[in-house]
């Protein structure tokens, strides 16, 4: 039986994301203390919001930077592995530090270094700019680009397969 892609969604309790072109736009701007990133607000509240749904989140980038730390401890995410040549091989360790397996797993990539991790997960998902063959492996391609709110739209959109979006408004509906 294959499953839909709300079915497949329900079962995520963890939302990991590659960087460079997901949470940002994959530009890569030199300052002169080092390398900046710049994050979409959007997608931190999404972050937030995981975690206030129970999901746990991770990253996994191979680059290194000062400023992934940074807005992964701002936002609460619970796994990162910066500098990671084969992404696939971070995969049982990610799997043992947040107690999941890959049929609990939502992937979010948009480059060729993202496969590995794409064929072992529940959710393989692209962003809208991703490589075709990142998109032809996905599951489901976001509306939004990477480092526009792309990881917004699979957060919210794991949330509401999971029946949470409910209890998640509660707090944005009181007077």
């Amino acid at each position: 039986m294959t499953l839909s892609l709300e079915q497949r969604a329900a079962q995520v309790e963890a939302v990991v994301f590659d960087v460079d072109g997901v949470l940002t736009s994959g530009a890569i701007i030199y300052g002169v203390e080092g390398e900046l990133k710049q994050f979409h607000v959007q997608d931190g509240h999404g972050f937030k919001l995981a975690k206030r749904a129970g999901l746990k989140l991770g990253l996994i980038t191979g680059r290194a930077s000062a400023m992934v730390e940074r807005r992964a401890e701002e936002l609460g995410v619970d796994f990162v592995a910066q500098g990671v040549k084969n992404k696939g091989e971070m995969l049982p360790e990610l799997f043992a530090r947040l107690g999941v397996t890959g049929n609990q797993v939502c992937y979010v990539g948009d480059d060729l270094v993202d496969l590995p991790v794409m064929y072992q997960v529940i959710l393989p998902v692209a962003v809208a700019n991703a490589v075709p063959e990142v998109r032809e492996r996905a599951v489901w391609t976001t509306e939004r680009r990477g480092g526009d709110g792309a990881a917004r739209e699979v957060i919210d959109f794991v949330i509401k397969a999971k029946g949470l979006w409910p209890k998640i408004m509660e707090k944005y509906s009181e007077a």
